[in-house]
């Protein structure tokens, strides 16, 4: 039997309130998700061997992490191809929230165009949850090389007499793309040389001309004069140096040529949770004890947003493409 026509005015009213019923169960839940994590122990990946700089700094936060939610926030090292083995483990990791990663830049924006099988689709298979820091690095010369700014050592490199080399932290790290980028502008000819450690010590003894080093590593030479520093990478001077003028200043507008460390997750990881972490880590970067060790690092407060990050990967993949293009590098140089 044909059942009786309901009034339009009726069935919009009961879709209507279908739909206000779905938007109001779904917060309530999620945001129950978020009040009660962490319920178990935390699992912080940092793609570095224990001591390196993106290890210590992740650590800094795991400590501050476990004193606020009571429970271990416990950092995972996976190192291996600049950090990538790391995010390929966090995109394989379950999204509930108990699998972080402690992120340099790196392995979202450089290895991704080196590699010819990437470990993972950076767009698709992690979720940033906020950028927390950056350090420039510095460039830096032996101190027999007689400059005293960039556009010294850039005009005694263009001499063809001399046959010029400089150091980084090893091939595909921001530093080595760093120095191809200023050689790009600049119109100079420098052979790289990477180094898995020890950088310092061949540049310091002259085998080697120039490096750009992190400053968390190099800032330590400089400030005791075994290296000249010239300049940072940062498109402005670092608060941490504000001595030392950027390259962009220096002569080459738009230059910048930062490391960041940013907070990420696996895709699907619950808003709530991932606003969670953010809003913690908001709270150690605004710690004023923990400001200054950062500041004795080198390095510079930044808070963007999971938006802005993900704006910013964007942005930073097609410029360093454009480098890595240019200067012909691959994984095996």
């Amino acid at each position: 039997m044909l059942q009786p026509l309901q009034p339009v005015w009726f069935r919009a009213r009961a879709h209507a309130f279908a739909g206000a019923l779905v938007l109001a169960l779904t917060p309530i839940s999620a945001l129950a998700q978020a009040d009660a994590y962490p319920a178990r122990p935390v699992r912080m990946i940092v793609g570095f061997t224990p001591g390196s700089a993106t290890d210590v700094v992740a650590r800094m936060f795991a400590q501050k992490f476990t004193e606020a939610w009571g429970t271990t926030v416990a950092i995972d090292n996976v190192p291996g191809v600049g950090g990538a083995v790391g995010v390929q483990r966090l995109s394989k990791a379950a999204p509930d929230g108990y699998t972080l990663n402690f992120c340099g830049n790196g392995a979202l924006t450089i290895l991704p165009t080196l590699q010819n099988k990437p470990l993972y689709d950076v767009h698709k298979d992690i979720a940033p949850i906020g950028m927390v820091l950056a350090m420039p690095s510095i460039l830096a010369v032996n101190n027999d090389i007689p400059v005293k700014t960039v556009q010294e050592f850039i005009a005694y490199a263009k001499n063809p007499s001399r046959k010029l080399s400089y150091a980084s932290p090893g091939s595909g790290t921001p530093q080595h793309i760093a120095g191809e980028l200023l050689k790009g502008l600049a119109g100079i000819d420098m052979a790289h040389v990477p180094y898995k450690g020890a950088v310092f010590t061949d540049v310091i003894g002259g085998r080697v001309a120039m490096t750009i080093q992190n400053t968390g590593a190099i800032l330590p030479v400089v400030r005791d004069g075994r290296l000249r520093g010239l300049a940072v990478t940062s498109l402005k001077r670092s608060p941490n140096i504000p001595d030392l003028p950027s390259i962009a200043e220096s002569g080459y507008p738009g230059f910048e040529a930062v490391s960041w460390f940013a907070l990420l997750a696996p895709t699907g990881t619950p808003a709530p949770i991932m606003n969670k972490v953010y809003q913690e880590s908001q709270k150690v970067i605004a710690n004023a004890d923990m400001r200054g060790r950062f500041a004795q690092l080198g390095l510079d407060i930044s808070g963007k947003t999971a938006d802005e990050v993900t704006s910013i990967i964007r942005a930073d993949i097609e410029k360093w493409a454009k480098v890595i293009k240019d200067a012909g590098i691959s994984m095996t140089d």
